[in-house]
């Protein structure tokens, strides 16, 4: 298969923990075709989808790690598959690169997760569709609203809906200590649309991530445990990954998602959970393959490129 990515810049990649490296590594090793382009290498010309797009030659150095071809413009129909894994923000031009892509579908590329899925499915508003398995929570940018909840909650936690890594994300305790500056800023006086969640104590061990793959969750799921003082979990942010089995929870939440989900379109899902509950649908690049691989030995992301070819 010839198989592209569609990557953040290849020298940014941090070898050692990076899911696009790992998907990268068993796609070439199973002799695969392996070509990235980043999202502002592509352009509609004469009713086409086109990439400069960059044939790579992997070294299995962990630092001088690949080679690149000389970039050629090519029609994203000539891909067997298009792995989006473009890291957020989610912003405008994130949702101009899906439209590109779903316009390459419409010419016959296989895009995965599918374009219009990634923007069907914000990554924390896609909770509300599921939400027997959500703790209580608000979406809203008026703060009445807000401090009623808070009043009615007491210990809660708010955070913006296009972060990704734990950026701002506050607990705001049962005093309510800095409630109005924290929404000041968040919702910039009332102009942005933010979220606001009943706390879950269970964050002390770990927000877990519970990868989903065409449906069919990974074993195990990677509980980020939060530094001392910390409420946020995320590796961005400094947790510690423990890879763990899934609990029964774990799985009833993974099975009730996974199918409906690859339905829709996303091969690739990274569910996070903390206690018993559902707080995040990551369809954007769901990370964590390979701290799951190297604590437990399950190979993620094989499973992974076993989806792709099987989806083709």
């Amino acid at each position: 298969m010839k198989i592209a990515f569609l990557a953040d810049p290849l020298a940014g990649f941090k070898t050692y923990k990076d899911s696009t490296y790992a998907m990268m590594v068993e796609a070439d090793r199973r002799g695969h075709a392996v070509y990235a382009f980043e999202q502002r290498d592509m352009a509609l010309d004469g009713g086409s989808v086109f990439a400069n797009a960059a044939r790579l030659t992997l070294t299995g150095d962990s630092h001088d790690w690949y080679r690149a071809a000389p970039a050629h413009e090519t029609d994203l129909s000539t891909f067997d598959a298009i792995l989006q894994r473009k890291d957020p923000p989610f912003d405008m031009e994130y949702i101009y690169g899906t439209y590109l892509l779903e316009l390459a579908e419409r010419q016959g590329a296989r895009v995965f997760n599918k374009p219009s899925a990634i923007r069907d499915h914000n990554e924390k508003l896609a909770i509300a569709q599921f939400s027997q398995y959500t703790a209580p929570t608000l979406v809203t940018s008026n703060e009445a609203r807000i401090r009623a909840f808070q009043a009615h909650h007491g210990d809660i936690i708010l955070k913006p809906l296009d972060g990704m890594g734990g950026a701002g994300v506050f607990r705001i305790n049962a005093e309510g200590l800095n409630l109005g500056a924290v929404v000041e800023t968040l919702t910039d006086n009332g102009r942005r649309t933010i979220m606001a969640q009943r706390y879950i104590p269970e964050i002390v061990k770990g927000d877990k991530r519970i990868l989903v793959v065409n449906g069919k969750a990974v074993p195990f799921s990677l509980a980020r445990i939060p530094q001392a003082g910390e409420v946020r979990g995320n590796l961005a942010a400094g947790g510690t990954g423990v890879a763990q089995p899934l609990t029964a929870r774990d799985r009833e939440i993974a099975e009730a998602l996974g199918p409906e989900l690859a339905s829709r379109g996303l091969l690739l899902v990274g569910l996070d959970v903390i206690g018993d509950f559902l707080t995040e649908v990551n369809v954007t690049s769901p990370t964590c393959f390979q701290e799951i691989a190297q604590q437990t030995g399950f190979d993620v992301a094989a499973m992974f490129i076993d989806a792709v070819e099987q989806a083709r």
